[in-house]
Order: C-alpha cells, then sequence, then structure tokens
C-alpha cells in the first residue's frame, strides 16, 4: 500500500511538473515574440536620431493624431523630460538584450550626447534642444528632475552601476545643492509635489548606496516637509502645490502620473528610514497611514483608483477625475511598500482586492484620450504587484490587455510616433521578464526565448533556440543596486521574479538527467545551455 502511495505522489508529481514545462515552453514563445517587438522599435526609432547629436526628437511624422508630428510640420525637438525620460531608458535597456552594438555605440553615445548638448551653467539641464537649429531652452529643474526619475532610474535599476548611474548621481546632487524653495525643513527643490516626489525617489535610493550622507539629509528635508506640514495641512494628502512661505495649498490631489510621485517616494523613503532604525521610522508612520488610508478610501468598489480626488471629500476631482487612473499601480506599489515596512495586512489585502478585481477593467479608455500609453502604464502596474501576489485573475487579465497593447504597433516598429512609445517598449521587458522568472538570453535574437515557472524553490525552465545560448539569471538587484534590505516595491523597478544568490550553489540539469553544480555568482553572469528542458534549484550537499 506504501509502494502504491509513493508511486502515486511520484506520477502526480511528473504530472505536475509536465504541465509546468508546458506553460514554460508556452511562456519562453511568448518571451520571444515581446522580444522581437521591442528590437523592431527599438531600430525604427534609431534610425531617427539626430545625425549630429544622436539625440531622438519627441515626435516623428505620423503615427496617432495629437502624438506623433502633423501633415506638413518638421520640427526635431529633443527634451530631457520627454524623449529622454520616457524613450530613451528603454532603448538603452532593449539593446542591452538585443542588439550590443547599439548599446555600447549609439545608446552610449547618446548620454554623452546630452551632458554635452544640454548642460547650461550650473550643471542643470536644458528644458529643450531644437534638434533643427541647435538652440537650447532655458535650465529647467522639472526637466533635469523628471530625467532623473524616470530616465535614469529605470537604467541603473536594471543594469546598476554604470555610466547612467553615475550622470544621476551627480545630476541629483545638482538639483539638491541648488535648491531655492525656503521652508522651515531647509531648501527644496520646488513648491510642486511631482518635482520633489522625483527628487525624493532618487535620494531615498543613493542613501543608501552612495557614502555621500548628503543624499540621506536631502531625503530627509524632502519627507519632512510633507510629513510634517503638507499632509497634515491638506486632509492628509499632498496637492500639487503648497506655498511653504505660507504654509497653504490647495487643488486636488493627482493619483495618476504627474502628482503621484511625492507618495511613491514618501513609501520608499520611509522603508529606507525603518531599515536605519531612524526615530523617523515611528513618527512618520501614522500621517502615512493616514495618507494610505484616505487614498484607498476613494477608489470604487473593485479598488480602482480615479485620476485625482478632492482631498477633504476624497470624490473625483479635477482633469479627467472620473476616469480610472492608468497608474494606479504606482500608488498601489507604495502602499505595498508600506505592508512590507510595517507587517499591517490590510495593506496586502487591499492590493489582492485590486488584483482579483482587474477582470473587471478590460479594454478601458485609461484616461490618456484613446493612446496606448494608458495600457502601457495600466500593465507596468499589474505586473509590479504580481511580482509580490500572484493572484490568477490578474494574470489573466495582464495576458488579455497586453493583446490590446501590441496591435497598436505599426510594422514597422514604431507606435505611435511618440516619445511615449518607450513605455511600450519598457511594459514588453516586464512582461517578458514575468515569463521567464528573470532568466534571459544573453543576446536575443530571432527565434531565442525562454520561459520559466517557479515551484517553490525550483525553477522549471524552457529554452528556445536552434543551438547553445547563453542564459543569464536575474541577482537579488534590490540589495545589489541600492543596498535594501528587502525588495521594496517601487517605481520605476525591474521586479524580481526568481533571483538567485551569488554564493550559494545551485543544481542546474535536465529534468531526470545529471545536473551541474554552479555558485550563483556564475549563473548571474551566464550559463549556456542547450533548447529544451531544464531544472534550477538550491544544491543541498550530502552530509
Amino acid at each position: 500500500m506504501k509502494l502504491l502511495l509513493v508511486l502515486a505522489l511520484a506520477a502526480s508529481g511528473l504530472a505536475s511538473d509536465e504541465a509546468a514545462f508546458l506553460r514554460a515552453e508556452d511562456s519562453a514563445r511568448r518571451f520571444d515574440e515581446s522580444a522581437h517587438r521591442m528590437d523592431r522599435m527599438l531600430r525604427a526609432w534609431i534610425a531617427h536620431a539626430d545625425p549630429k547629436t544622436l539625440l531622438i526628437p519627441n515626435r516623428l511624422p505620423g503615427g496617432r493624431p495629437g502624438r506623433g508630428l502633423a501633415p506638413g510640420e518638421r520640427s526635431r525637438i529633443y527634451e530631457p523630460h520627454n524623449s529622454g525620460a520616457d524613450l530613451y531608458p528603454y532603448l538603452v535597456l532593449a539593446a542591452e538584450w538585443t542588439a550590443p552594438d547599439l548599446y555600447r555605440g549609439p545608446l552610449l553615445a547618446m548620454l554623452r550626447s546630452e551632458v554635452r548638448y544640454t548642460s547650461v551653467a550650473g550643471g542643470l539641464t536644458a528644458e529643450s534642444l531644437d534638434l533643427n537649429t541647435g538652440s537650447l531652452g532655458p535650465p529647467s529643474v522639472f526637466a533635469a528632475a523628471e530625467y532623473l526619475k524616470d530616465g535614469l532610474v529605470p537604467v541603473a535599476e536594471y543594469l546598476g552601476r554604470g555610466p547612467w548611474y553615475y550622470r544621476m548621481v551627480d545630476l541629483a546632487a545638482t538639483l539638491m545643492e541648488g535648491a531655492a524653495v525656503k521652508s522651515a525643513h531647509g531648501p527644496l527643490p520646488s513648491t510642486n509635489s511631482e518635482i520633489n516626489g522625483n527628487l525624493l525617489q532618487v535620494c531615498a535610493r543613493l542613501a543608501l548606496s552612495e557614502p555621500d550622507p548628503r543624499f540621506l539629509e536631502w531625503a530627509r528635508r524632502i519627507a519632512d516637509a510633507y510629513v510634517l506640514e503638507v499632509l497634515p495641512g491638506n486632509h492628509g494628502l499632498p496637492p500639487t502645490e503648497w506655498d511653504f512661505s505660507k504654509r497653504t495649498g490647495g487643488g486636488p490631489c493627482r493619483l495618476r502620473n504627474h502628482g503621484n510621485e511625492v507618495i511613491s517616494g514618501l513609501a520608499l523613503h520611509y522603508a529606507v528610514e525603518c531599515q536605519l532604525d531612524g526615530t523617523r521610522c515611528e513618527s512618520y508612520r501614522a500621517t502615512l497611514r493616514t495618507m494610505f488610508d484616505r487614498i484607498l478610501a476613494s477608489t470604487d468598489a473593485g479598488g480602482m483608483l480615479y485620476n485625482s480626488i478632492n482631498p477633504g471629500t476624497l470624490k473625483p476631482e479635477g482633469e479627467l477625475a472620473d476616469q480610472y487612473a492608468d497608474t494606479w499601480g504606482y500608488v498601489y506599489a507604495a502602499i505595498y511598500s508600506f505592508y512590507q515596512v510595517t507587517g499591517e495586512t490590510k495593506y496586502r489585502d487591499a492590493a489582492r482586492h485590486v488584483l482579483r478585481n482587474l477582470p473587471k477593467y478590460r479594454e478601458v479608455d485609461w484616461g490618456d484620450r484613446g493612446s496606448v500609453n494608458g495600457y502601457t502604464d495600466t500593465i507596468e502596474s499589474a505586473i509590479y504587484l504580481l511580482a509580490r501576489e500572484p493572484v490568477g485573475e490578474a494574470f489573466e487579465w495582464v495576458e488579455s490587455e497586453i493583446r490590446v497593447m501590441e496591435k497598436a504597433q505599426q510594422p514597422g516598429g514604431l507606435v505611435e510616433n511618440w516619445y511615449g512609445d518607450g513605455n511600450f517598449s519598457r511594459t514588453l521587458q516586464l512582461y517578458a521578464l514575468m515569463h521567464s522568472q528573470g532568466a534571459r538570453p544573453a543576446h536575443w535574437t530571432p527565434g531565442r526565448g525562454v520561459g520559466a515557472v517557479r515551484q517553490g524553490g525550483r525553477l522549471l525552465l524552457a529554452i528556445r533556440a536552434e543551438g547553445p545560448l547563453e542564459i543569464r539569471f536575474d541577482p537579488a538587484r534590490h540589495r545589489r543596486n541600492w543596498g535594501f534590505a528587502q525588495s521594496y516595491t517601487r517605481l520605476n523597478e525591474y521586479p524580481e521574479w526568481y533571483a538567485v544568490e551569488p554564493n550559494r550553489l545551485y543544481r542546474l540539469g535536465p529534468p531526470g538527467g545529471e545536473a551541474q553544480v554552479y555558485l550563483g555568482s556564475e549563473l548571474i553572469q551566464g550559463a549556456t545551455l542547450q533548447p529544451g528542458r531544464w531544472v534550477l534549484e538550491p544544491f543541498a550537499p550530502r552530509p
């Protein structure tokens, strides 16, 4: 009887593995398709780089009306806060996957050109560069802050310390050294919550990764201003603008992009304070709890956020207020990180609630006037949370909505012919890594794909290729790149699905076959595998 039970359990395990491998093989196909779309978009946009500066204009002729250039319009404008922030970083990351020659060549040259052609007195960036005439716009704190948070942070999140990381460090220091808005908490970069939130997100990261103690001081200065003054003075929610001399503000609380940045920044900095065991870990908690509770009280029955709300009544108010926020997951990421730090499960429950209800929000106009950009951001939103909470309904929703998103890509590779195309590539990258559990070819070419299914500590992989393929496995980038104690859910991250530890031993081999033992550091660097099925699991040496 015992033998029959053992055989039944073994058969059940084999059946489970077979089903998982079939899923992994489908995921490998989806990875390949996503990489192909990314690569087509990369090459389409790179063809329009300025011959002199190699910088990319904001818009190209054609595409979606109101997004691309209208017929007859010949302007070619580069803006750090638009094509620099939303398009450039995802061309860099796509090239690192699919086109090493472009990654080491034109894409790196673009960073040099950004420094060379757009830097102005004092180290700030110009608001714009006319690629037709070479004329520069005025210095812009907003442009620099947006380029920092949306342009440089994502590259550093995935690639770690490199040219883009060090550009981020110096530009952030320049902005904070020049902070000119007087407040009771010290000089701030702006009266605007978006700009302050952008800088807070950057400084909170650099507070742990850089030896310069000023980054922690700067992060505390911004956070103190909002936790001690702005939030208590505005029904617990941040307004778009705040007069720090009069200590007054007003207007709706914007929960979509260009308004929710300070919410993300406060959550990330709070995690840093608690990691450092600072006094602010305790003193900030009640104010942040109030902010998150009021945000959650403003949602619809499914947990979805509106674009902007009245801080007092919590009713939708302001631009496109009655439409849902495509960037709902940016705010939920902040809420979830508060759960990660405090252990207060109601915030985890809130995230799971909105994920379970996502099937109610199929083919929604996400408040972006019909642009596919609304889909890119809302799918990104879900993926941030799914990396922590694998809710089945939400995975199914991602699959249905990404099919809608993909339809927007033109045969030549462009999408809507404006800088928002970068978000299309970003979401494909996040989607592909979701399907591969973070593993990927060191160099993708058409026909290559990786799919994976996690079973506890085991990773079942399917390799799609015509011959041997070098596969890189994901490290714990939250710790390696930023020094975070755990992977706090955060804006502009690349979630970690199956992260290997550098000094841990792993067994990697075909199912039922002889496995080889690797250090995690070797797997991070890359292991050459034949096409087919593989099993990766931690190695426990026999006593």
